[in-house]
């Protein structure tokens, strides 16, 4: 490289410098009071999460312990509002809202409301669950269809059976059931034959190895259907 090609690359870079100088000295504060800021949020978010989140999380982990034990042995209202010395799973809801264990307790609250009877209830309490994990989610929607089956909402049951039978297939015996449902309802009490036949078509072309999907052509029969292959 030559001696003018060497002098003109140094008073390039210190022209580059130069400007970097001056955007710094026009910028710093600006730039620091940006880097603070970044800082505090992110430690902002960090000690957030691990010591409020956390510890909340694990006490309502904690209280799920008992109101779960009430709901196996059947005891649907100390599940539901606790025993004096436990919480049930109205208090965990209101307690621990945000948690993982609260969006568990609208799950099992909303199960609770459809044993006593309480509909509107169920309803509530299942719409405000919701889970990544497949087959909870598909129990979830069956049980929606359920309570508004007992609540007379046919349209409502019949869209929740049918969530129900398509959102997790692997299940097959949960699925027949949801699918079966939904075509009894469409059948029975809706009254929509064409929509019943397409249900129990389907319910007999995915599922047949079950005990719905091998009496799917009897239900067919009696809808008009014969030697459905």
């Amino acid at each position: 490289m030559s001696d003018k090609n060497q002098a003109t690359g140094v008073e390039g870079s210190e022209a580059v410098v130069a400007k970097a100088k001056d955007f710094w000295t026009k910028n710093s504060k600006l730039i620091l009071g940006a880097g603070v800021f970044l800082v505090a949020v992110v430690g902002g978010f960090w000690g957030y999460k691990h010591f409020v989140v956390g510890p909340k999380e694990e006490k309502a982990a904690d209280a799920m312990f008992k109101a779960e034990d009430y709901f196996r042995m059947d005891s649907t209202q100390k599940a539901l509002n606790g025993d004096g010395q436990y919480a049930g799973f109205l208090k965990i809801i209101s307690q621990y809202s945000g948690t993982k264990a609260a969006n568990l307790a609208h799950f099992y609250a909303g199960s609770c409301y459809l044993k006593l009877d309480d509909n509107a209830n169920a309803i509530k309490h299942l719409k405000d669950f919701s889970t990544d994990a497949k087959q909870i989610q598909q129990r979830a929607y069956k049980l929606l269809g359920d309570a508004y089956a007992d609540q007379g909402n046919s349209k409502e049951a019949l869209d929740y059976y049918k969530k129900a039978a398509r959102h997790f297939e692997s299940d097959q015996t949960a699925s027949a059931e949801a699918l079966f449902m939904a075509a009894y309802l469409a059948a029975n009490v809706i009254k929509d034959p064409k929509e019943a036949i397409a249900l129990y078509k389907e319910l007999k072309e995915k599922y047949p190895m079950t005990q719905q999907g091998f009496e799917a052509d009897k239900y067919l029969a009696m809808l008009g259907e014969y030697n459905v292959n």
